[in-house]
């Protein structure tokens, strides 16, 4: 295994994969298998999360796999994007502080954010951006649909190996109220269970 970010480490020991249930390991499941035959194929893992406004959810999740794939050792890079390019939501970036990431934030309107997750790991940049932007893979990768409207809206992705729809509720529904950084941390926690899950049952 590969060191995190103190902070980091920290929360990854309080990660409990017992809270998974059947349901969702079955949902999991055709992602593993995705990144196993990757593996023994030899090839370098590419995965694509993709929700409406690549702000939330599909921002969690592209940071969580690629963290859990730099702690598993195993070679992959984790993008994201969306259908309509808006910004990486501020609640969201405050949650992942709250993790344990290191952030560092240059620009204004739609920012570009450097999230470290290990001392000798560059960084991810993490911006709201279209899924097929030229940061993000073209061929031969994964799309990870990870909300409905995007998974509904999208029924092609190009370039794309597979489709896989993993969907998760929208903490926005709770911007600005007393529960919001509760529910943003509730999200990025589930996210990261089930990606450290995923990449824990790649041999």
């Amino acid at each position: 295994m590969n060191t995190l970010l103190s902070p980091l480490e920290n929360f990854r020991k309080q990660l409990d994969f017992s809270l998974l249930s059947e349901e969702r390991k079955t949902v999991l499941t055709e992602l593993i298998n995705y990144i196993q035959q990757q593996r023994n194929a030899g090839k370098e893992v590419h995965l694509n999360f993709i929700c409406t406004h690549n702000s939330r959810r599909s921002q969690f999740s592209q940071i969580w796999a690629q963290t859990a794939a730099y702690y598993y050792g195993i070679n992959a890079q984790c993008y994201s994007g969306g259908v309509e390019v808006t910004a990486f939501n501020e609640r969201a970036v405050e949650s992942i502080k709250r993790s344990g990431f290191k952030v560092e934030k240059s620009g204004e309107g739609n920012p570009k954010y450097a999230v470290y997750f290990a001392n000798d790991a560059s960084p991810l940049l993490a911006y709201s951006k279209i899924y097929d932007d030229t940061a993000n893979a073209k061929i031969g990768f994964a799309a990870i649909m990870t909300c409905a409207h995007a998974d509904d809206n999208c029924p092609y992705i190009p370039g794309a190996d597979k489709r896989i729809p993993i969907r998760y509720n929208d903490p926005k529904a709770f911007d600005d109220t007393p529960l919001e950084a509760l529910k943003y941390d509730e999200r990025s926690n589930e996210i990261a269970n089930e990606l450290f899950y995923t990449f824990s049952q790649i041999k």
